[in-house]
């Protein structure tokens, strides 16, 4: 008897679908699994056995095939159990229902039958849509996850027995359903607000451009002055994700297991935050299978590296290139992978080891070569490549001791909307600029023109300190979300200087 149903795999944070189809026939009673199956997949033969057993139903005592097609690409996770046993079953009953065909499977089984949530969800709807199914059957668990999809039935389930009588349409179950708006209207007060904070106008002012026009930032001053304290509110004042940055990103936190039944869809902007003693693949991913980094899964959100200097020299070179290009390109011997990496990079570190070098209060106790030492950690094209630089000087007591609540995250969020907005109108019909940090050099030209003066006025900074042809390129962006802030038609002379001033800051420390 032959039997055909259909699964799907996952290839980076993508899912192709995967005909799992069943033969059986003569011989002495054997299993055999082919099409390219990890260990998790080819002990799914015991897995789906005992399920099968404990379920009440029986299997082909025979030699029985199990093909898992295209036999070229590689199946891994243990996703296939379900389909596996749903095809064994119905080739010992010698079943068949058209509702093999309409249906994408997947779910990993107990011993005693039931179903277990599994990785993935997301995108195995996805694939399933795109292939013209009618419906998916996951784990009920997953069921939420994969109900953001439109245009195709989500059945979650629970165990071997209820699945296999809905496929023979010997039982109905309930479909799930997701309101998306009611999921993004419903309020979600943050635990940290920048009301909190009180002084560092100038590292607010600073971050609140960097947010406007998704410029990556790096905040330089001495321990306890509030780097941390402030990044870890940046997440508050950042626009709320659009319906398609919310599924991009909910894709690759369901690749990596990271979301459950109760956060099953990132309708909220992600914050990460990874300790320095990250490896080069946890950061920008990859392994043997390759699977999304940090990198990968701040996507359309922040990631903040504390301590910058103490992150590993090679670990943070390999954010050159991903940081220019928004994604990560990842290639191992079972293939190339691109993962999404349009990320806020916020760094933050102290001016030397000991953290007070040009403190006026605190003496340095670090000689002039320990401190080089220290900052040559940071590569020269690294540097370049983040837009803005702000020192954050240790807070005065008089802003310490002030009573009256600084400005909230949500006052700061309305303008940062608003000049979000502005970049919108801007680019509409342009697919990858989303934001004035992501302008091409073409862009550049069109949307960021100077006056006379202005033009004056950056030649001259650029020969005094020396910048580099991308610092150029970089002013005239942050000049340009300036202007934004104040709903200006051009970038004028008071916004491209304080563009340069956030330019400045690596030349004369770094000097």
């Amino acid at each position: 008897m032959f039997t055909k149903v259909f699964s799907a795999t996952l290839q980076g944070v993508e899912a192709v679908e995967v005909t799992v189809e069943v033969s059986a026939g003569f011989g002495d009673p054997l299993i055999v699994l082919v099409g390219l199956p990890d260990t998790a997949v080819r002990e799914s033969k015991d897995r789906v056995t005992s399920a099968i057993a404990n379920s009440g139903y029986r299997w082909p005592h025979s030699r029985t095939t199990v093909n898992l097609a295209p036999a070229d690409v590689k199946k891994e996770g243990p996703s296939f159990d379900l389909p596996i046993a749903i095809s064994m079953i119905a080739a010992a009953q010698g079943a068949e229902s058209p509702r093999f065909s309409r249906c994408l499977i997947a779910g990993e089984l107990a011993l005693d039958g039931s179903v277990r949530p599994i990785k993935g969800a997301l995108p195995i709807a996805l694939a399933a849509r795109a292939r013209g199914k009618k419906a998916v059957i996951l784990p009920a668990a997953n069921a939420a996850e994969a109900a953001i999809v439109e245009g195709i039935e989500v059945i979650g389930v629970n165990n071997l027995r209820e699945t296999f009588e809905f496929l023979m349409q010997q039982r109905d179950l309930p479909r799930t359903r997701t309101d998306l708006a009611q999921l993004f209207s419903a309020p979600h007060p943050d635990e940290v607000d920048f009301s909190e904070v009180q002084g560092q106008f100038q590292v607010r002012r600073a971050i609140e451009v960097a947010v406007a026009g998704n410029h990556c930032l790096l905040l330089i001053g001495p321990p306890g002055s509030g780097k941390s304290m402030l990044s870890k509110r940046i997440a508050t004042i950042m626009p709320p994700p659009t319906l398609e940055e919310a599924i991009e990103t909910t894709k690759i936190h369901s690749v990596c297991g990271l979301l459950d039944e109760k956060n099953a869809f990132c309708f909220r902007r992600p914050f990460r935050s990874p300790h320095h003693t990250i490896s080069d693949v946890g950061l920008v991913g990859g392994t043997a299978n390759p699977s999304p980094g940090e990198l990968s899964i701040a996507h359309n959100g922040v990631l903040f590296l504390d301590e910058l200097p103490e992150f590993k020299r090679s670990t943070l070179e390999v954010l050159r290139q991903p940081l220019e290009d928004r994604k990560v390109t990842v290639s191992r011997a079972a293939g190339t992978v691109t993962f999404p990496a349009n990320v806020l990079l916020i760094a933050a570190m102290n001016p030397c080891a000991c953290g007070y070098f040009g403190d006026p209060k605190r003496e340095c106790r670090c000689s002039p070569k320990q401190v080089e030492s220290y900052r040559n950690r940071i590569s020269g094209p690294l540097l370049d490549r983040i837009d803005i630089h702000v020192e954050a000087p240790a807070v005065e007591f008089r802003d310490l001791d002030k009573t009256v609540p600084a400005e909230s995250s949500a006052e700061i969020r309305k303008r940062v909307v608003a000049a979000r907005d502005i970049q919108a109108q801007r680019f509409t019909g342009s697919t990858r600029t989303r934001a004035n940090a992501q302008m091409t050099h073409g862009q550049i030209k069109t949307h960021c023109a100077l006056d006379n003066e202005c033009r004056e006025m950056l030649r001259y900074a650029m020969e005094e300190l020396r910048l580099s042809a991308r610092a150029y390129d970089r002013i005239l962006k942050v000049a340009r979300t300036i202007a934004d802030l104040a709903a200006a038609s051009a970038i004028r002379a008071n916004d491209l200087r304080e563009a340069i001033q956030y330019r400045t800051l690596d030349r004369s420390l770094w000097a």
